[in-house]
This record gives C-alpha cells, structure tokens and sequence, in this order.
C-alpha cells in the first residue's frame, strides 16, 4: 500500500520460475468473493500459490490473533476457496511457503504461528544479510521414501532454505507428508488422489535453474499444466 492505494504483487522469481517450467505466468488478484474461484479456473491450467510477508488469519484454522502479525484478509479469501475448487477441477497446484500453509489450512489442517518459541523445534526464520545468504542453504529436509518429491527428484535428502516463523501443527485431512526438518517439522505434502497437488515450506524458486530438484519440480508442475490444457479443448485457453 502507497499513499492509500493497494498493489496487487507477485515477486518475479515466481514469475521466472513459472516460464521456466514453460508457462505463460497471468497474476490472479486477491479480490475475495468478487469474483467465484470457477472464474478463474476457467482460464488457467494450474495454480502457483506464492510465499509472501504476509500470514494467514489466525482464525481461519481456529488460532489466537499475534500482536503484531501481519495479515492479508483478502488474499485468504481469495486463495482459500480457490484451493478447494482447483482440486475438485483437477487443476494442478504447487504452493510455495505462504502457499503451503494455505493448502493446509483449506484442507482443515491448523499452523504453529511461532515456531521459533515452541520446544524442540528449529528456529526456521530466515536469516539477516543479502538476498543469497536468506536464501541460502539452512538446513536438510528427509523426502518420505517412495513419496512423490522422492521420486520426482531421487534423492533421499535435500538442503533447503528456511524463510518461515510459522509451520504446520496438524496437517489437513487429505494431506500426505512428502519431507520432513530435522525437528520432525512437515516440509512438504501432497494431496492425495490429485493428479497434481504438491506444497513445500522452502523457496524452490530462488534460482530454480542452478538447483537439480527445484527444476525437477516445476519440470512436473508444468508437464501437469500441460495435461491439464489437453484435457480442456478450449480456444482461447494458455497454461499459466
């Protein structure tokens, strides 16, 4: 917000991320209820669910409002109902940070606000200095043997970045884990039964292209896109 008027804002790591996996990237505006999720299914063939400053309302998955968190309304009401429709169209999904926690929470899953303050867990904030030091490797995450992402990338462990005070405290019903922190933190899930819902705490769009697994990822979330545009005959459609 500047002077009183709102941004509608997407970072373009995403978007570079997005082409990369050969999309053609569109940015869906938090516009809430004003326009029905199947509005916008209709004119895309998956959903990039973004990171973002901003946290999920607390009492949307049944939380105690924090003193000075930072909450986006209208991103929730946008995301979380789109989320549910996405899955019943069969519309590809991966969310990314922010975008995990959403799926989680439209799945009736509930977050840990201050994992940081919380015993035996990892202080999973990002770390101060410049872009590639936040970025920067932070700790291993263990893929669930046989899982999605540890076939996708055949790799029993990977070291990921860490950008987040929040996390999962339960996961949502329909929801299958797919890596975990050193902590026994869920790092990454699917939903079960989609053809392709994948949701990972880290930022694999930092610099997708220099890391083997990060592409092995949105190389599956594209081709995903791209089975979901050939089961939609319609002109005038593009992958996004």
């Amino acid at each position: 917000m500047n002077d009183s008027q709102f941004f509608h804002l997407v970072t373009e790591k995403y978007i570079a991320a997005a082409l990369g996996a050969g999309g053609v990237p569109v940015l869906i505006p938090a516009l809430g209820e004003t326009v029905a999720p199947q509005e916008w299914l209709a004119r895309v063939d998956g959903l990039l669910l973004t990171g973002s400053p901003s946290n999920i309302e607390p009492q949307r998955y049944g939380g105690m409002p924090v003193d000075g968190d930072f909450n986006d309304a209208q991103r929730d009401a946008t995301t979380l109902p789109l989320i549910r429709a996405a899955i019943d169209a069969g519309v590809p999904l991966l969310g990314i940070c922010r975008g995990f926690q959403e799926i989680n929470v439209a799945f009736g899953g509930s977050l840990n606000p201050a994992l940081h303050d919380s015993p035996g867990l990892l202080d999973h904030r990002e770390p101060k200095g410049a872009a590639d030091v936040r970025y920067g490797p932070a700790h291993p995450v263990t893929l669930v043997p046989g899982g999605l992402l540890h076939r996708l990338i055949g790799e029993d462990e990977l070291r990921v970045n860490s950008l987040h005070k929040q996390g999962i405290a339960t996961l949502g019903r329909g929801l299958v884990a797919e890596a975990h922190a050193p902590d026994g933190l869920i790092e990454a899930f699917r939903v079960a039964d989609a053809d392709f819902a994948v949701a990972v705490q880290w930022h694999p769009e930092w610099r997708f292209a220099d890391n083997p697994a990060s592409r092995a990822l949105f190389a599956a979330f594209g081709a995903a896109c791209r089975r979901q545009q050939a089961r939609h005959d319609q002109p005038g459609r593009r992958p996004a």
